[in-house]
């Protein structure tokens, strides 16, 4: 099903439904919408949703880590973890996540592709094709406060 170009579509149990809205491509111009907007969107829209503890793998959380300690710099990176890929009418995203200890990640993941896709095509007025999700670890309270793990053996 394709919408005509002059309207926004919006996903509904996996269909994509035509809604009336602001087009992107019109007779009157074109509005190109950057691959770092739709990742700070996707970015914040993940991190909205209880149960996600942070955003990145392995080596660019521990970036991350240190960028937010260096004095001058701001807050957490808001598009760690997150890869776009934006054309004229559509985005796919791709998301790194850990999430908390005892969250249903198959629930976590559902909330999150919700609030990611309607993020998106709110905001951006984009067709989301795709939200595919990484779930590279899981927080457990505790674990990093630094303190070195007891030995099993003496």
């Amino acid at each position: 099903m394709s919408a005509p170009a002059n309207e926004k579509t919006t996903r509904t149990a996996g269909a994509v439904t035509p809604r009336a809205g602001t087009e992107l491509v019109g007779e009157n111009g074109k509005t190109s919408i950057a691959d770092a907007v739709v990742a700070k969107v996707a970015g914040l829209a993940t991190r909205e949703v209880p149960g996600v503890y942070a955003m990145g793998a392995g080596i660019t959380r521990a970036l991350g880590a240190v960028r937010e300690r260096l004095p001058g710099m701001s807050g957490p990176n808001i598009t760690q973890g997150v890869a776009v890929e934006v054309g004229e009418r559509q985005a796919a995203i791709d998301l790194d996540v850990i999430v908390e200890h005892g969250v249903s990640i198959p629930d976590l993941a559902a909330g999150i592709r919700r609030n990611v896709i309607s993020s998106i095509e709110q905001m951006c007025g984009l067709e989301v094709t795709e939200v595919n999700i990484m779930v590279g670890d899981i927080h457990i309270p505790g674990e990093d406060s630094g303190e070195p793990a007891e030995s099993r053996v003496q």
